[in-house]
């Protein structure tokens, strides 16, 4: 299937593991040019250099909880390619742990470091993608933030993601500009959080997979970039201000 991504600027925050970096290895695969952001150099480079096999990709070494990192990705990205076209708003994380003993501090990061660098990041974007007559804003959010679970600030911010991209579907529709959220449920790779709560502790997940996962495993994220590049892609045209899950029926929520 021809998604007609071949050529589109995609910029992905947080694209060196995991979700993200399955997300510009799909994107590349497909013909995106891409410009991805992460904090360590060394992850930053081997993804780098895989997904240039298929596409044009620039990796940029950045902390996008600060607003002239952001600023350095979206401008990077667009002076590299001549504008952009998608936005993938990955990046993200908990901090704290109880209302008691979370600091100011705990909070402000998990709301720079989830909520607002994809707001500093969109609204930097925004003006580029006008300029080429649409476009494509995609924020990485959790199935926690659809319902209760997770670490509390975790769910707080994502819960904040989704009523806020809600709100910047409606704003954006009449400029062709259309914005989703991914919500995935349990994902497992290399060096990610759930592989270390299964070496750690392998009788809990076990059983936490017998319990709360109805597909009896974790999620890939291939899986979650799949569902990604779709509403990227012309495929998904009339997609926007929409939530999916992608979490094999983890979530009880309804909706």
């Amino acid at each position: 299937m021809d998604l007609g991504l071949r050529d589109k600027v995609a910029v992905v925050t947080g694209g060196s593991k995991g979700i993200g970096r399955a997300i510009v290895l799909e994107l590349a695969s497909e013909g995106c040019k891409v410009a991805f952001s992460a904090r360590g150099e060394e992850a930053l480079r081997q993804t780098e250099q895989e997904a240039a096999r298929h596409a044009e990709v620039l990796g940029v070494q950045a902390d996008m909880t600060q607003p002239a990192d952001i600023e350095r990705v979206i401008d990077g990205a667009a002076a590299a390619f001549d504008g952009i076209d998608i936005l993938i708003n990955n990046v993200g994380g908990s901090r704290g742990g109880q209302t008691w003993d979370t600091s100011d501090d705990d909070w402000n990061l998990a709301l720079d470091l989830n909520l607002f660098a994809a707001i500093r990041a969109s609204r930097q974007a925004i003006p580029l993608m006008r300029q080429r007559g649409g476009g494509r804003i995609i924020n990485i959010s959790s199935i926690y933030g659809r319902e209760a679970g997770g670490p509390m600030t975790y769910n707080v911010v994502k819960a904040g993601m989704n009523s806020w991209s809600k709100s910047l579907a409606k704003q954006l529709a009449q400029d062709g500009i259309l914005v989703n959220v991914v919500a995935p449920g349990s994902i497992l790779f290399p060096g990610g959080s759930w592989e270390r709560r299964q070496q750690d502790n392998p009788e809990f997940i076990a059983n936490f997979v017998r319990t709360e996962m109805p597909l009896g495993r974790f999620g890939h994220p291939e899986e979650v970039a799949a569902m990604v590049v779709f509403l990227a892609s012309q495929r998904g045209s009339l997609m926007t201000g929409a939530c999916i899950n992608v979490d094999g029926c983890q979530s009880r929520s309804n909706i």
